[in-house]
């Protein structure tokens, strides 16, 4: 299976954390405040972090099966066309981790993926 990503490292990185017969999807780098990059596994997502307080980062997985919805959230210029960013909100509980992407069809790449595995 061909796996999208946008750096070698962050694929790299997802990849030395996998559990045992887990597969990669998709490693695409985030933009905007906090977010390193958004991963997507055949069993979870997993967001770094990068807004801790003294250079710290959190990589966070989050199961499908804790996801309670996925947003696409989307710029629209005045007139009436999107900009060349697309972001997405993934609803865990309380908590929405909002993560922007280089580009719109990586963001509805990563909706799909993540409403194909939470609406099983």
């Amino acid at each position: 299976m061909d796996i999208a990503f946008d750096h070698q490292e962050q694929l790299q990185q997802i990849q030395s954390g996998l559990l045992p017969g887990e597969q990669v999807i998709a490693v695409y780098d985030a933009i905007g405040a906090g977010t390193g990059f958004l991963g997507l596994t055949d069993r979870r997502v997993i967001v770094q972090d990068k807004s801790f307080v003294g250079k710290k980062v959190a990589i966070t997985s989050i199961p499908y099966a804790r996801i309670s919805a996925v947003s696409v959230v989307s710029n629209k210029s005045f007139a009436g066309s999107f900009f060349s960013s697309g972001a997405i909100a993934i609803h865990v509980g309380t908590h929405t981790y909002e993560v922007e992407f280089r580009g719109e069809n990586k963001a509805h790449h990563v909706h799909n993926v993540i409403l194909h595995y939470i609406a099983r």
